[in-house]
C-alpha cells in the first residue's frame, strides 16, 4: 500500500474506533484526496481543536467555500458536535476525520461525486 492509503486506513480506524462510526470508504478516500498534500504534513493533517483560527479555517475554507453552505451558527454547533464525538480530549483530530464527519453531517456527499 502507498502512503495515502495507509493514511486512509488510519482515518478509518479513528473513525471506528474513536467516532464509533463505520466510513464509507469510498466518501473517505475522496474527502482525503481533497485535503490535498496537507495530510502529509504533521501539522496540517490535524486540526487543532482549541485554536480559534483553526476552526475558523474548517468554517470558511471547508464548510463554507468546498461544501457552499452559509454561514451560521449551525455551522460552529456542527464543527463542535464534530469535535465531541471525536473526543474533545483527543489530541490528534485528523482533517480528513473531521472533514468527513462534517460531510456527512450537512449531507454534502454529493460534492465528492
Amino acid at each position: 500500500m502507498g502512503k495515502r492509503e495507509d493514511l486512509i486506513a488510519k482515518y478509518a480506524d479513528d473513525l471506528k474506533q474513536k467516532c464509533g462510526m463505520t466510513p464509507d470508504m469510498d466518501l473517505l478516500t475522496k474527502v482525503t484526496i481533497g485535503c490535498g498534500p496537507a495530510i502529509y504534513n504533521a501539522d496540517g493533517a490535524t486540526v487543532a481543536s482549541t485554536q480559534p483560527e483553526e476552526v475558523a479555517l474548517v468554517k470558511n475554507n471547508f464548510l463554507i467555500k468546498k461544501l457552499g453552505l452559509s454561514d451560521g451558527p449551525e455551522l460552529q454547533e456542527a464543527i463542535d458536535a464534530v469535535f465531541e464525538t471525536y473526543g474533545v480530549s483527543e489530541r490528534n483530530k485528523y482533517r480528513a476525520v473531521v472533514y468527513y464527519m462534517l460531510t456527512k453531517h450537512f449531507g454534502k456527499e454529493s460534492q465528492y461525486l
